[in-house]
């Protein structure tokens, strides 16, 4: 099972219909690093007029209230087992908190951030990141 087919599964358990809106709020959500209601807004009404800014925060405190997300970590969504992530990473924040990211989504951000930072020229792609243990 995917984390999309996780969460709706689990909002589903805690009696949430799951709508066409809900499921493409839960995309935007898992496929974006958003940092606030009105971001996710913006981006689903561009898929769907329909969705209001109301439902996006229903459907937030719906995957808060399931686990999904965590408000102060800027809606990253953590799903799957809680156990060692071979295919990602975790991320430790200031007060204990984790946040697990997979491996693919971690890749992206770094070639964002390298081609951002001028390392990279917008014609080139990274082919291999090589990750070495250890801690910052």
């Amino acid at each position: 099972m995917n984390g999309k087919d996780e969460i709706i599964q689990r909002l589903k358990e805690n009696g949430c219909r799951i709508t066409k809106q809900r499921k493409i709020l839960i995309d935007i959500i898992l496929e974006n690093d958003c940092t606030s209601c009105k971001e996710i807004y913006y981006k689903a009404s561009q898929e769907d007029k329909r969705i209001g800014l109301a439902t996006v925060y229903r459907m937030i405190n719906a995957l808060e209230e399931i686990g999904a997300i965590n408000r102060k970590n800027m809606y990253r969504v953590e799903c799957g087992e809680t156990g060692n992530n071979d295919d990602g990473c975790e991320i430790v924040l200031e007060d204990d908190t984790v946040l697990r990211m997979p491996k693919e989504k971690l890749d992206r951000i770094v070639q964002e951030g390298v081609r951002q930072s001028g390392y990279l020229n917008s014609g080139k792609k990274i082919s291999k990141i090589i990750y070495h243990s250890g801690q910052i």
